[in-house]
């Protein structure tokens, strides 16, 4: 079973959206500086989860919420603001 997360900045309230099949593992990793993309914004809390089946799928929900590059878009999907 693979996830898609998004985790939110502590430090400036961003957004980083990603896929593992082991999200808390992964949440280490990012909060332990580990991972290029965000190790400058750290800590960071995790905000959403969705689970698939299949990698495939996982990756393309991940690449569908990367491509709305909207913060409102991803807030509204984290349930931040109302629609």
């Amino acid at each position: 079973m693979y996830k898609v997360y998004i985790l939110q900045s502590l430090k400036n309230g961003s957004y980083y959206t990603g896929y593992s099949e082991d999200v808390d593992r992964r949440l280490e990793m990012h909060n332990a500086g580990r991972v290029k993309a965000t190790q400058y914004k750290r800590p960071y809390r995790l905000v959403y989860t969705k689970s698939f089946e299949s990698e495939t799928d996982a990756r393309q929900r991940e690449w569908q919420i990367k491509s709305w590059k909207s913060r409102v878009a991803i807030e509204e999907l984290v349930g931040r603001v109302p629609r």
